[in-house]
């Protein structure tokens, strides 16, 4: 309910938000339950968003490597 099920996850999901999204402590802790839930799914969601686009450019450079590859022979 609250993004983590226990102390260490709490910790790491603190850190996580501090050190790579650049949160302050002092506004993570002031969020209540619920925003911070609600601001947890919309970054979780963001980040496999992220993933899925990166991969895709992955793929098309990959692709396009192949393709060039091809056409040296």
């Amino acid at each position: 309910m609250f993004g983590y099920d226990n102390l260490a996850n709490y910790f790491n999901c603190n850190f996580g938000l501090i050190q790579h999204h650049k949160w302050s402590l002092s506004d993570i802790e002031n969020l209540l339950p619920w925003e911070r839930q609600t601001y947890l799914t919309m970054l979780m969601n963001w980040l496999k968003e992220e993933k899925e686009r990166l991969q895709q450019q992955q793929q098309q450079q990959d692709a396009m490597v192949k393709k060039l590859s091809r056409r040296r022979r």
